[in-house]
């Protein structure tokens, strides 16, 4: 629920603050007082669009602010979006005069696209010109699904399979021979690789054997010195090592500290030793290999010929054979004509089992709500009117299903319903949508359906009808207050008197310049408010007495409300 608006430097608001309650509350006042400038602000600051024309002249930035009870739906939204969760819910909007546009949620800088989001989950806008909404087929088939509390993801989802299947089949229908050929080249280039069939590890492991065999002499050569120093010349590490242990185990007796230079000498001459053998079975399996190594030259040749061809190391060659493999895999599934049939005709199937789910569904739903308006219509001086939901089959399948839905209208008895967009009467037309409106905004929720938003604007729908209709226009306005937050502007003198709560806007001229201004009224001021909506600018005590009796019955009906009408078929 709305609780709170602040506005400043907005169009021809200098600053502004107003408190809402629940209920039904209207805002009133003489035509260019700017009744509208707060539903303009609140939709500013729920994300709509906005440029540096909304700014005051002379201000640096329009500032908008809207305070809401927050619902506890929107808490996981809040925290996985970063924002914190509290009991309110504040939004902020603020415009330069360049246009530059910033956003806050609950304090924390946020995007106009997050306060698109949560706009759903907080306010329902009806404008005067609402009906032009429902002439356009999505605006209907959407208003169709909520009221029969339709998830049309699955199907949504199982149409993106077909159609990403058919354009699958008709790519490789009209592809075959570029396909042909690209298959044909990867399958020479894969044959090439085939033919050295190069293992995952083996570059690295041919290169140390032939760094090994290539450099044999010097490793023997080597090896012969090292065993001749440590072990087998005559002057030997080990035979020197010994000669220093027996001269220190002479004298040993005469001084205990010499005993761990003994111990660490005889340590060394075993090491020595175990050295000296390792060599030797070294050199004892050492062998030049020639053979071995013009094998491995010619191997490793090879490798780096393709390599070179292909511009790639030779230990990539594995990775690319791999990678050739799988591509021609691809172009294989792509050339498989049948088999892409057959996806098709599996996609198209599971799609066609979703979408009768949802047809079913609509076809089910669609009557209800016809009979739902066409009482609502008879409310609102359409006696005998009918309206129709038609659902029209599409000839292929569409992401939202096997049909669209159109709105048929026939304005009293004896007519012949036709779409919506085609009738005539401005007048017919605000009453429609009015009917459209209420029977869906009293029906949403309702069955174990999710709740709808919490605030439902009316901007002047009522425009057009006047006398008992606009009784009970107002009525049914009240009638939805009892349940949501329901906020109206409206000329209408009968509305105004059924609301809860009354807020007249009025303009004030004041050095030179020209600002807007909203009050809340009660008593004396809500009568000649009334009154003055009754009559013009002067009042008379007629027209304050007619406005103090529209009061009185309209206390009279909220202590007694009429029931709601049943949701019967209308007769025509």
């Amino acid at each position: 629920m709305l609780r709170r608006l602040s506005l400043r430097d907005f169009v021809i608001v200098t600053a502004l603050e107003v408190d809402f309650d629940g209920g039904f509350s209207v805002l009133t006042g003489e035509t260019g007082a700017g009744k509208s400038i707060l539903i303009d602000a609140l939709q500013l600051a729920l994300g709509s669009r906005g440029d540096a024309g909304v700014v005051r002249e002379g201000a640096a930035r329009a500032e908008i602010s809207a305070e809401f009870d927050a619902p506890a739906a929107i808490s996981p939204w809040l925290e996985e979006a970063g924002f914190d969760v509290q009991e309110s819910l504040l939004l902020k909007r603020v415009i330069d005069a360049q246009g530059k546009s910033r956003a806050w949620i609950n304090g924390s800088a946020a995007t106009v696209a997050q306060l698109r989001e949560l706009a759903d989950h907080l306010v329902d806008i009806h404008g005067q010109h609402a009906w032009q909404g429902l002439t356009r087929a999505p605006s209907v088939r959407a208003l169709l699904d909520a009221y029969a509390q339709l998830d049309a993801s699955a199907v949504a989802s199982a149409w993106q399979h077909w159609k990403a299947a058919s354009e699958q089949l008709a790519e490789a229908s009209k592809s075959q021979d570029k396909l042909a050929t690209e298959r044909e080249r990867l399958a020479w280039q894969i044959a090439e690789i085939d033919r050295l069939a190069p293992g995952a590890d083996e570059w690295e492991t041919l290169s140390a054997e032939h760094q090994r065999l290539a450099h044999a002499q010097s490793l023997m050569d080597a090896a012969r010195v090292a065993l001749g120093a440590a072990s087998e010349a005559d002057t030997s590490a080990e035979s020197l090592t010994g000669q220093a242990i027996d001269a220190l185990n002479s004298v040993s007796d005469y001084d205990p500290r010499l005993g761990p230079v003994i111990e660490a000498l005889a340590g060394a001459q075993s090491q020595l030793q175990d050295a000296a053998h390792t060599l030797a079975s070294y050199l004892s399996d050492a062998d030049l290999e020639p053979e071995r190594l013009q094998e491995l030259d010619e191997r490793m040749s090879a490798w780096m010929g393709l390599a070179r061809r292909y511009r790639r190391t030779p230990a990539d060659l594995p990775a690319l054979h791999a990678q050739w493999r799988a591509e021609l895999a691809a172009l294989d599934a792509a050339s498989d004509l049948e088999g892409l049939e057959r996806a098709l005709k599996a996609a198209l199937s599971a799609y066609t089992a979703e979408a009768r789910k949802i047809s079913q569904a609509r076809a089910k739903a669609a009557p209800k709500l016809s009979d739902a308006v066409s009482i609502a219509m008879q409310q609102l001086g359409m006696a005998g009117g009918r309206f129709e939901v038609a659902l029209l089959p599409q000839a292929e399948p569409q992401s939202f299903g096997l049909e669209s839905a159109e709105f048929l209208v026939a304005g009293h008895a004896g007519s012949t319903p036709r779409p919506l967009g085609k009738v005539a009467s401005g007048g017919e037309l605000s009453r429609i949508a009015l009917a459209i409106a209420v029977t869906t905004c009293q029906l949403e929720g309702k069955d174990g359906g999710e709740a709808g938003a919490g605030t439902l604007i009316f901007d002047e729908i009522d425009s057009g009808v006047g006398g008992a209709v606009a009784e009970t226009v107002g009525r049914l306005m009240k009638q939805l207050g009892r349940d949501r937050q329901v906020l109206a502007v409206t000329h209408l003198p009968q509305v105004a008197a059924c609301a809860d709560h009354h807020f007249v806007v009025a303009k004030k001229a004041s050095g030179g310049s020209t600002s807007s201004d909203v009050q809340a009224v009660a008593g004396e001021a809500r009568v000649a408010e009334i009154a003055r909506m009754l009559g013009g600018e002067r009042l008379s005590s007629t027209s304050l007495a007619h406005a103090q009796e529209m009061l009185d019955l309209s206390k009279q009906a909220a202590v007694s409300p009429a029931k709601p009408v049943p949701a019967k078929k209308a007769k025509s």
